[in-house]
């Protein structure tokens, strides 16, 4: 039951901030490998993205690849989060004196993240190549031609077999295990401080909804350069055998990044990824913080945000 609430958490989630992942995605994109001021800018920043992509796309287009990015939240949250709950509710987070272990829940985090991505990579390259399309004239990046999910899926399955369905995984996998550490460990070791300051009243649901906030922050600072790579990764054209023509690892990728566009080029999608993990985070685990990790019931109003919370 963790593992099916946390999923449906994300995926309500998903819904709200599906068009900024619309929106990161075609700036990540902008100016690949090209020197600053040497290329057009068809997005300027997030209001004229959703403004630009709204006129020439179209509104349907801010829900592009809504599909998979449904399909990957429920299959990678209800991994991570699930197995993270289960953890944390066993116990092995704590350390003999009963506080929380910072370098047991970032690793802990890392692991649950890792296991989540890598098993729904397939599903976050076909989501990485729906956003990406877009009409001619405010293109960025690779173009793919996908017409959806499965078809995408199949096609791919097709031409280069599981390791093209696979590819970008290994890549994506620094990514996650930065982000979901980041995000898990602060989460819980905010929360824990909170209470332990008595900044909001014992069980308050404003502890859950602060926590996620501060790990929504940290999350941005320490992913948005791996995030950046890793959707290059994804995006980027291939030979007949599935290799891809511009990167051989995530960390080719962070370098010429950092290379041709310097620090701000790896820091592509910063403001986009700022509104993305802080609605995220804020509905997945205020809304996941509702249910018993133990066994998924609902848990009276006084007990919703806390994960350590006893069985009426």
């Amino acid at each position: 039951m963790d593992f099916l609430m946390s999923g449906l958490a994300a995926c309500g989630a998903c819904l709200f901030t599906n068009p900024l992942e619309v929106v990161k995605t075609r700036m990540q994109l902008q100016g690949e490998l090209q020197a600053p001021g040497s290329y057009q800018r068809h997005y300027r920043n997030v209001f004229h993205a959703f403004i630009t992509i709204g006129k020439v796309d179209g509104l349907a287009a801010l829900q592009k690849g809504l599909a998979p990015a449904l399909l990957y939240q429920f299959l990678m949250n209800g991994i991570r989060l699930g197995t993270y709950g289960l953890i944390e509710a066993g116990g092995y987070l704590r350390t003999a004196e009963g506080g929380l272990s910072p370098a047991r829940s970032a690793a802990a985090g890392a692991l649950a993240g890792v296991m989540g991505a890598y098993l729904g990579s397939p599903i976050y390259m076909v989501k990485t190549h729906l956003q990406a399309q877009a009409a001619s004239e405010i293109a960025v990046g690779h173009q793919y031609k996908h017409q959806g999910m499965f078809q995408a899926l199949t096609e791919i399955g097709q031409k280069h077999g599981l390791v093209g369905l696979w590819r970008g995984a290994l890549g994506s996998v620094p990514r996650v295990t930065v982000g979901s550490s980041t995000q898990l460990c602060t989460f819980s070791s905010t929360k824990d401080l909170m209470t332990k300051w008595e900044i909001f009243p014992p069980q308050s649901w404003k502890v859950a909804l602060a926590a996620a906030m501060v790990s929504g922050i940290a999350v941005v600072l320490a992913m948005t350069p791996f995030d950046v790579a890793s959707t290059r990764l994804y995006n980027q054209p291939t030979d007949a055998q599935g290799k891809g023509l511009m990167y051989r690892g995530i960390l080719d990728a962070l370098l010429q990044t950092a290379r041709t566009e310097g620090i701000f080029g790896m820091y592509k999608g910063y403001l986009e990824q700022t509104g993305w993990p802080q609605l995220t985070g804020q509905l997945s685990f205020s809304s996941s913080s509702c249910y018993c990790p133990r066994g998924g019931c609902l848990l009276t109003a006084r007990h919703a945000n806390s994960q350590e919370a006893r069985w009426e």
